[in-house]
């Protein structure tokens, strides 16, 4: 009940501060309060840190199980916690910073494999929203966050990192992944290629031939740059977006859209 509470509270203060934002967009580009889709994503935003979050944490502890007792030689959460050998040695700060970028460099890597083949499915449950705004940033199936979660934290564990050392990041990294969904323009000028906009993720939700399978960098966009996959138009902005894949619009078709036989 505690969580239901805080999620409730949560959803009023960022349902009134994008409302807020988004009039700082010409008015034909702003979306109603109450979009396309706004239901379906409402019902996500109490199941995916419910239900979803902890579906992955038992995925994760099951995937790092056995690395954990590779490495230590038994399961102990805190020594997984800690981290081992020189990684854990270095300061806090610049262990997060390294963390960040392997994390969001095998995400990347992940993130494109999403785009291929069945797991497509499982994603296209995420790029399935025509009016994209902060709320469909919680649209996830729950194999896509798993999948997702356990790729990036593996590689952080077996290199010896502390996951605590992210710790403090954590609600602005979850804030940020809020924010790249919102509905507005900015692409921070000349930090672009540095830190994920809106614009930039915006570009990789558009419907446009020319946006697909770019932008899939998380945090940072030097990702795309340097593999091939970065698009960002200067002189425009995306105006469309959804998928050509047909899924469910509610909640409960969409969880069971990728276990159906594609036509």
């Amino acid at each position: 009940m505690k969580m239901i509470v805080q999620l409730s509270i949560a959803f009023a203060v960022l349902f009134a501060l994008f409302a807020l934002l988004q009039l700082t967009r010409p008015r034909d580009r702003r979306l109603p309060l109450l979009r396309r889709g706004f239901w379906t994503d409402a019902a996500y935003w109490l199941f995916t840190p419910v239900v979803t979050r902890t579906m992955t944490q038992i995925a994760l502890v099951v995937a790092l199980a056995p690395l954990a007792i590779l490495i230590y030689g038994k399961l102990d959460a805190n020594l997984v916690r800690h981290g081992y050998g020189p990684a854990a040695r270095l300061p806090l700060w610049l262990q997060a910073v390294a963390i960040l970028l392997i994390s969001d460099l095998f995400g990347y890597w992940m993130h494109r494999a999403f785009h291929r083949g069945h797991l497509w499915r499982f994603h296209a449950v995420h790029h399935s929203s025509v009016d994209l705004d902060w709320l469909s940033s919680v649209r996830q199936h729950p194999v896509n966050d798993a999948l997702m979660r356990i790729v990036t934290t593996l590689p952080v564990v077996a290199l010896g990192f502390s996951p605590v050392a992210v710790l403090g990041l954590l609600p602005v990294i979850t804030f940020m992944a809020i924010l790249v969904h919102a509905n507005v323009d900015w692409d921070w000028g000349p930090l672009r290629g540095l830190v994920a906009s809106p614009c930039f993720h915006r570009w990789h939700h558009s419907d446009e031939a020319a946006a697909r399978d770019k932008n899939f960098a998380g945090l940072f966009p030097f990702w795309d740059i340097l593999f091939g996959t970065y698009y960002m138009p200067p002189d425009r902005r995306p105006s469309g977006f959804g998928t050509q894949t047909p899924v469910p619009a509610g909640l409960v078709g969409q969880l069971v859209f990728p276990f159906r036989r594609s036509a």
